[in-house]
């Protein structure tokens, strides 16, 4: 593949490591924070220990729990929190959902407006124009990268879609990884995250957009989520199972950040809006289907295509094995699915009287844009018809 040049984005500093939660108030108050908007997942007694370190610090901090995945009515409330508290830092603990929340107000607490100024596809599309409030970005979930990404996937449940406020000035000024957040996570979490994470690594190495870097991060995520996450989630994640998650999550948000993503995506992003879904199920529901539609449109469409090649790398990198073909890497996503029991779209809700305005629906998602080659409708509708 030709290189024309690419760009690579990310935080500003990466923390990764067992334990390195500790290390959280310190770097706030480095910050300069004095009085932190503290956004968590549904239960902020998991974030007790950071709260408490950063009250022995001097810094003074206000909850903001975010229970299920964000809409702009939720950041609307958390942004008017941060500015009637006098918020100076904000610090986002939790899975995707707490860390985009976290994102977007820090942005619109600077900004000023409101989310759908700002919004993609359903909102004015405004660029923001000031840094966010410092943010330190710290999961507790091995899923969607969101530490290290520019933007915030928010719901609109007006117009039944989500779509992102997306800036560079989104991107946390720290990110820490720590691997034993993972410890007692449930196990549909590490399922719906994991491979979650696993798709956002996959898709960008298939990427129209794909670069040397993305590459060789993508490579390294793959061979680790395929080595742990069905172990991880069947047995319960060792100390060495979660390192492996963790570093893939995190390469699969610098991955996404940098070569954009795909069909599974560009799907992903309206079934969200028209379903109460949740997101890392929803990606791993469509993924053998889309990997086998966008397989076969390369062959008849475009037979010389770059990605092509790629497709046998994945199957090669997931099961193992150096003789591995195309269709191998397929099956094992199926039967990795399979295994840790992820349900069709239909057990949310999706009809096929729906399929048409899905369809539609993705074709509009930004993330459709770094699809290896375009879909018809006719194979929109497969990928989605097949998914239920």
């Amino acid at each position: 593949m030709g290189i024309t040049g690419f760009e690579f984005a990310t935080a500003t500093r990466i923390v990764f490591g067992a334990g390195r939660l500790a290390e959280a108030p310190e770097a706030v108050r480095a910050l300069g924070g004095s009085k932190v908007l503290l956004v968590t997942g549904r239960d902020p007694t998991r974030a007790t220990a950071l709260r408490e370190g950063l009250g022995r610090l001097g810094l003074s901090s206000v909850n903001f729990a975010v229970d299920g995945e964000p809409t702009v009515e939720l950041v609307r409330e958390g942004t008017a929190l941060a500015r009637t508290e006098g918020c100076d830092a904000v610090v986002a603990f939790g899975g995707g959902s707490a860390l985009d929340a976290g994102k977007a107000i820090a942005a619109l607490a600077t900004n000023g407006g409101e989310p759908l100024d700002y919004l993609e596809v359903v909102g004015r599309g405004q660029a923001l124009t000031k840094p966010s409030l410092p943010l330190v970005a710290i999961p507790t979930t091995a899923g969607t990268g969101s530490e290290v990404t520019r933007n915030a996937v928010l719901g609109v449940k007006d117009a039944q879609v989500k779509a992102s406020l997306r800036s560079p000035l989104m991107l946390p000024r720290l990110a820490i990884v720590d691997p034993d957040l993972l410890a007692g996570a449930p196990r549909g979490v590490l399922a719906s995250s994991g491979l979650d994470a696993l798709s956002q690594l996959i898709e960008p190495l298939l990427s129209a957009r794909a670069n040397p870097l993305t590459d060789a991060l993508a490579r390294e995520g793959i061979g680790r989520s395929a080595r742990s996450l069905r172990r991880a989630v069947l047995e319960g994640p060792d100390a060495a199972a979660r390192e492996d998650l963790a570093l893939a999550s995190l390469f699969g948000g610098l991955c996404l950040a940098n070569a954009g993503l795909g069909a599974v995506h560009g799907f992903a992003a309206p079934v969200g809006g028209m379903f109460d879904a949740p997101h890392g199920a929803v990606c791993a529901a469509l993924l053998p289907a889309t990997l086998e539609v966008n397989l076969r449109a390369l062959r008849a469409r475009a037979p010389s295509h770059p990605a092509l090649p790629r497709f046998q790398e994945v199957a090669v990198l997931l099961t193992g094995r150096a003789d591995a073909r195309a269709e191998d890497g397929i099956t094992w996503v199926r039967e990795l699915c399979q295994a840790l029991g992820v349900p069709g779209l239909g057990c949310y809700g999706l009809t096929e009287a729906e399929v048409p305005q899905l369809v539609a629906r993705a074709k509009a998602a930004s993330s459709m844009k770094a699809n290896p080659l375009p879909l018809t409708d006719e194979e929109l509708t497969e990928i989605a018809s097949r998914s239920r």
